[in-house]
C-alpha cells in the first residue's frame, strides 16, 4: 500500500491528506523553480504522485483556494512576495509522451518541449519542430498558446485533458480554447494534464536538420546562459517587440539586478541577485520608454503572478 502524502514545513494541511500520495509542502521556495532565481515562496506547493493523486487532491481542495500550475518557470515572474494558495508542480509521473496512430502525439503536461520535439522526429512526424525553441513543458504551451519560428500550439493542437478546479477532468477540443496571440480561453485554476497534438509524415532526417537550424537560431541570438524569462513582450501587430525596444534606447538599461539584454532586446536578465521588483520594474520602465519613443503600448508576455 503506498504511503499518504507527507506534509512539509510544520503547517496544518488546506485539505484531508488521507489516501493522498504526493508531496505537500508549506512555505515552498519558489525561486529555485523558475529561470529568473528570483520570487517569494508559494503558500503550498503539492507535487501530486499521478493524475489520480491530482484529482483528489482538488476535489478535497473544493475551490477554497487559488491553484496554479509551474512547469518549467521559464516564462514566469514570481512577485517577492510569493504565490497565494497552491501552485502545483507536474513531476515525471506527467511528462510520458507516446506516438499513437495518424502522426499524434500524446503528452503529459510536463513533457519538456524539446523531448516532443524529438520523439516527433524519432517517429518521423514533421510539423512540431517548432517546440524545440520553446523552453517550457506541454501544459504551459497549451494554456499560453507557446509558439517560435512562425508556428504555435493553435496550429497542431487536436485536444486536452484538463482538471477543472474541482477535481473534475475533462478533455477539452483546441477550438474550446479560444486560442489568440499568446493566450487561451482556459479557466483560471484549471491544470492541464496532458494534450495531443497533430503532426504530418516527414522525413526524420530532415526534421532534425530543422530541428537543428532552431536550435542555433535561439543560442546565436537569446542570452540562453543567463537567468532570463524568455520573450517578455508581446510583439504588435506588424511590429518586433525588439526592435522598438532597441529603437527606444534600452538596449543595457538596467535597474538595482536586472537589465535588459544586449544580445536580445526583448529578454530582461538577472545580472546578479535581483529581485523580481527590479525585474518586472524594468520592464515597466521600457513599457514606459517605448511608448513615449513610437506611441507603441507594448504587453507583456511574461506572467508575473504573486503578491507584489
Amino acid at each position: 500500500m503506498a504511503p499518504d502524502c507527507e506534509v512539509e514545513g510544520g503547517a496544518s494541511a488546506p485539505v484531508r491528506m488521507d489516501g493522498l500520495r504526493g508531496t505537500l509542502t508549506h512555505d515552498a521556495p519558489l525561486a529555485r523553480l523558475v529561470w529568473f532565481k528570483s520570487g517569494g515562496n508559494a503558500d503550498w506547493l503539492f507535487e501530486p504522485a499521478d493524475l489520480d493523486d491530482l484529482r483528489l487532491f482538488l476535489e478535497r481542495l473544493e475551490g477554497s483556494l487559488p491553484v496554479m500550475a509551474l512547469g518549467l518557470g521559464s516564462n514566469m515572474i514570481v512577485r517577492d512576495g510569493g504565490v497565494p494558495g497552491v501552485v502545483i508542480k507536474l513531476g515525471k509521473p506527467f511528462a510520458g509522451i507516446d506516438v499513437k496512430d495518424g502522426n499524434v502525439l500524446a503528452c503529459g503536461a510536463g513533457a519538456h518541449g524539446i523531448l516532443v520535439a524529438s520523439t516527433a522526429r524519432d517517429a518521423g512526424i514533421a510539423g512540431l519542430e517548432f517546440m524545440r525553441g520553446i523552453p517550457g513543458t506541454v501544459g504551459g504551451f497549451v494554456r499560453m498558446n507557446g509558439g517560435a519560428y512562425g508556428r504555435e500550439v493553435s496550429d497542431v493542437l487536436l485536444d486536452c485533458d484538463v482538471i477543472m478546479p474541482d477535481g473534475e477532468l475533462v478533455t477539452l477540443p483546441a477550438s474550446d480554447l479560444r486560442y489568440s496571440y499568446r493566450h487561451s480561453a482556459l479557466p483560471e485554476g484549471a491544470v492541464v494534464v496532458s494534450a495531443r497534438f497533430q503532426g504530418v509524415p516527414g522525413d526524420p532526417k530532415e526534421i532534425g536538420a530543422e530541428m537543428d537550424r532552431i536550435a542555433e537560431a535561439r543560442e546565436n541570438s537569446q542570452p540562453l546562459r543567463t537567468k532570463t524569462g524568455g520573450s517578455t513582450f508581446k510583439n504588435p501587430p506588424g511590429k518586433k517587440a525588439w526592435e522598438l525596444v532597441d529603437a527606444a534606447g534600452c538596449r543595457g538599461l538596467k535597474l538595482g539586478g536586472a537589465q535588459v539584454s544586449e544580445k536580445h532586446t526583448n529578454f530582461l536578465i538577472n545580472a546578479g541577485n535581483a529581485t523580481s521588483a527590479d525585474i518586472e520594474l524594468l520592464g515597466e520602465e521600457v513599457k514606459r520608454r517605448v511608448y513615449e519613443h513610437s506611441g507603441v503600448e507594448l504587453e507583456w508576455e511574461i506572467q508575473r503572478v504573486g503578491r507584489p
